[in-house]
């Protein structure tokens, strides 16, 4: 089954030919067609071409730890050398350290 040209830029094909021949349509979307992706003669997903980036230049550090800071439920690290505990976890003699109860788990 051949894709049908449905009006200029946009295309309808099944879920089983865009499987078979995804690096064409993939090509398409790039130049900027739209392909409409269907399921049963249904419309099931359009693929389009990803928005360009307005501006060549990356987000400075500064701004991309302002973006994750303004996250909800992000907590940012602080610099320099990652410690242990505090309060460590003291291994009686006769126990297992976690690394060996979880080798000997996935025997």
């Amino acid at each position: 089954m051949w894709p049908r040209l449905l009006y200029r830029d946009l295309m309808e094909t099944s879920v089983r030919e865009l499987k078979a021949r995804l690096s064409h349509y993939l090509k398409l979307a790039a130049r900027g067609e739209q392909i409409t992706v269907t399921s049963r003669g249904r419309p099931l997903v359009r693929l389009v071409q990803a928005a360009q980036p307005s501006g060549d230049e990356e987000p400075s550090p500064k701004e991309i730890q302002r973006r994750l800071a303004a996250i909800p439920g992000i907590v940012l690290g602080q610099p320099g050398k990652i410690r242990g505990s505090k309060h460590p976890i003291k291994i009686r003699e006769g126990e297992k350290t976690l690394a060996e109860i979880v080798l000997e788990d996935r025997r």
